[in-house]
This record gives C-alpha cells, sequence and structure tokens, in this order.
C-alpha cells in the first residue's frame, strides 16, 4: 500500500478539497497516512462496501482494551466527553449499538418528524420575517443555524428562554471529531459536555414527574422488551441528537446556497420552482447539493478483525478514512460528477451514511432542507452573497463557514 500525507486542515485544501481528491482518486485511490495513523479511502464503491462491512465499526474498545491496542491512557482532559461517546448510539457497536438504536427509533418515528413539517415552515417563514425589510442578513448565523436548532429543541421539548444555550455547547462538542484538535479545545468540550448533560438530565426529571408531547418525555417512557434507557444513555443521546441533528444541515444550507450562486443556471431554475411551489422539484435538488459538497465530508471506522479488501490487508486496531466527499464525485458512479444538476436522479450518494449507521435523522434534515431552499427562494427571488470572500471555519471533518452575507 502507497503512503501519502493528505493535510486536511490545509486551509487551501478545505476551501476547495475537490481537484485534490480528483486526483487522489484517480491515482492513489487507497493510501496510507502515518502522519494520521489512518487509511484513506477514496472512491465511492469502496467507501460503500466498508460502510456495509460488520468488520469495522465506529468503536473498538467493546473488543480490545486500551493496552492491547497500545494506546496510552485516556485522556483526563475528555474524561466526560469519553463517557458521552460511550453511551450514545453512533460510538456503539452491536449489540448495543442495536439496543439504542431500536429505542430511540421507537420514539424518534417518521410521523413525529412529518408531525414537525408545519412547524419547520412556520419557523422558516419568522426566520425570513424578520429579515426581509432588511434587505440583507447572514445565511449563516440568521437563517441556516437558527432553523435546525429551533426544530431540534421543539423536539426534544428545549423550552424558548434555553435554546440559546444548544449552540454554543454543540460547537464545542463537535471541535473534537475534527484531526488534530489542542488542549484548550478538549477542556472546552469536556466542559461543554457537562454543562450540557445537567442541562439534559435536569430536563429528563421534569418531564418523568410531568411528560409532555416531546422527544424527552417519549425517551424517558420508551421501552422494549423491559429494556429502558439509563439516564446516562438518554442524556448523551438527546446530546447527540443535537449535535447530528444541526450540524450537517446547517452547512448543507450555506454549502448548497454558495453551489447555487456559483452555478447561476441552477440557481435561477431554483428560483423559477420555487416560484411555481414544485416541492418534488426540492426533493431532487436537496439531494444534488448534498452531493455535490458534502456538508460532512469524512468518516472514520476501526477494523475489528484481520481481514483482507480487495488484496489490501486491513489488521485489526487500524482505522480507516472514508472520504464521503470524494465518492459523492467519483465519476465511476456519477456521471460528469463536477456538474450540478439539480433535477438528477437515481442519486445514491453518501452523505447520510450506508449501513446500521446510516444516520436516523436523514428525513428530518431533508424535510429541512426542502422547506428551507424553497421557502427562501420563493420569497427573496433577488437573493445573491454579498461577498466574494468566502471563509471557513474550523476544520475539514466538520467543514462550515465563518459567515455568509447575503443581499436581495
Amino acid at each position: 500500500m502507497h503512503s501519502y500525507h493528505l493535510n486536511i486542515n490545509d486551509p487551501a485544501f478545505i476551501y476547495d478539497p475537490y481537484p485534490t481528491l480528483a486526483h487522489l482518486r484517480e491515482n492513489l485511490p487507497v493510501f496510507y497516512d502515518e502522519v494520521w495513523n489512518k487509511i484513506f479511502f477514496l472512491r465511492y464503491e469502496d467507501i460503500a462496501n466498508l460502510l456495509r462491512d460488520k468488520r469495522l465499526g465506529r468503536s473498538i474498545t467493546h473488543i480490545l482494551s486500551r493496552d492491547e491496542l497500545g494506546w496510552p491512557p485516556p485522556n483526563p482532559l475528555t474524561r466526560d466527553f469519553d463517557h458521552f461517546q460511550e453511551n450514545h448510539m453512533l460510538d456503539n457497536e452491536p449489540p448495543k449499538h442495536t439496543r439504542l438504536k431500536g429505542l430511540m427509533m421507537k420514539a424518534f418515528t417518521p410521523a413525529r418528524v412529518e408531525g414537525l413539517r408545519g412547524k419547520i415552515q412556520a419557523i422558516v417563514n419568522e426566520l425570513l420575517d424578520r429579515a426581509e425589510d432588511l434587505g440583507q442578513m447572514d445565511l449563516l448565523r440568521d437563517y441556516a443555524e437558527p432553523l435546525p436548532v429551533t426544530v431540534i429543541a421543539e423536539l426534544l421539548g428545549v423550552p424558548k428562554e434555553d435554546r440559546h444555550l444548544l449552540r454554543p455547547w454543540s460547537a464545542k462538542i463537535v471541535k473534537l471529531y475534527e484531526l488534530g484538535f489542542t488542549d484548550e479545545q478538549a477542556r472546552e468540550a469536556n466542559q461543554a459536555v457537562v454543562e450540557f448533560s445537567a442541562y439534559i438530565r435536569q430536563l429528563a426529571d421534569e418531564r418523568r414527574r410531568k411528560p409532555g408531547d416531546d422527544l424527552i418525555s417519549a425517551l424517558v417512557e420508551v421501552e422494549e422488551q423491559g429494556d429502558k434507557l439509563t439516564p446516562d444513555e438518554l442524556v448523551a443521546n438527546c446530546i447527540l441528537l443535537l449535535n447530528a441533528g444541526h450540524e450537517a444541515t446547517v452547512n448543507g444550507t450555506t454549502a448548497g446556497f454558495l453551489a447555487l450562486s456559483r452555478n447561476p443556471e441552477q440557481m435561477e431554475q431554483a428560483k423559477e420552482a420555487a416560484a411555481k411551489n414544485h416541492p418534488e422539484f426540492f426533493k431532487l435538488a436537496v439531494e444534488e447539493l448534498l452531493r455535490y459538497d458534502t456538508p460532512l465530508p469524512m468518516f472514520e471506522r476501526w477494523v475489528l478483525e484481520d481481514f483482507e479488501y480487495k488484496g489490501i490487508p486491513l489488521r485489526r486496531g487500524q482505522e480507516v478514512a472514508l472520504m464521503y466527499a470524494s465518492g459523492n464525485r467519483d465519476p465511476r458512479k456519477f456521471p460528469d460528477p463536477d456538474r450540478l444538476c439539480l433535477t438528477r436522479t437515481e442519486n445514491y450518494h453518501l452523505t447520510f451514511g450506508l449501513g446500521i449507521h446510516y444516520c436516523i435523522g436523514a428525513p428530518l434534515a431533508r424535510l429541512e432542507l426542502q422547506t428551507s431552499f424553497q421557502t427562501l427562494l420563493k420569497r427573496l427571488p433577488n437573493i445573491h452573497l454579498a461577498t466574494d470572500r468566502i471563509e471557513y471555519a474550523g476544520g475539514f471533518v466538520i467543514r462550515g463557514h465563518k459567515a455568509m452575507p447575503v443581499a436581495f
């Protein structure tokens, strides 16, 4: 296997990773990066196969101890963050993952998501009402961020007066998913977990005494064959829902708008569909925007047992990096992949994952993005970027923007 170092935290790469990914996908589709100590995969077929392969997992300490893996002792700076990781479904494998996801799905039902449709529309309208008369806004701060945070807060049952706490907590926690975080970021993330956990625990206690029509009440109640979520599991999965439930949607909104702005003929097509109230158009359009510029471009998996994949030896305890952003632009899967085509069909992108860890929030994210883009372009048909300088915040793994000034 070839060795290569991909500096994914290089600002130039974060700004536009696609030329580098295209070059590597054709010439070095699998490589070992000794700086990150990971094996990178860049082609769609390989990523899709490995996501479905149960010999890979989101965690490994359920089968091997840190000593057996040759890892140093746990970082005391992230003690509470690590405990949170151990209790939510995303970073667990069967049988614990099966149990947690089963319990969560009993509360996070399609009917509950569909029941949010009117609420999502109302929130979108309210955000645009505030902006409309000003003639300008920061699409990130004034629209992309508040929508999913408000929706998840509504879903969980977080009172309005506390919702301002959620995004700052989440923003600090997700810094630890980047490659190469600082001690200061570790301290901040850990403290955010402590504060967020205490808040959710208090809310859950209130719902036990006085249930409401919200997800926390449903999770307190939910039971399957005598099994319930423990208090720590309930807290961890609520935090996961907030973090995962809005990071992708926020980045999907700003990246999607940027893609439309840089493809004027597609922007005009979308504005025309919005003016004519074509929701079916936006179902396809959102899938294409999620493919074209992937909001969460990379996910990792642990190798749980020794095996060979296409002649490549994968050893237990190694970590693989799956480059969704590269797979989503693979010409072997998507004709003319670097072209934005809002009416693209059979768009089986990797953005929500595949296999047992497929995103349970995908239907909600889709509903939010479809409503958000259709209403934005209908109500503000003259909307356009107010700057040529678009800056990215943080790293590549959660690839978001610092701001996105627009005028209309």
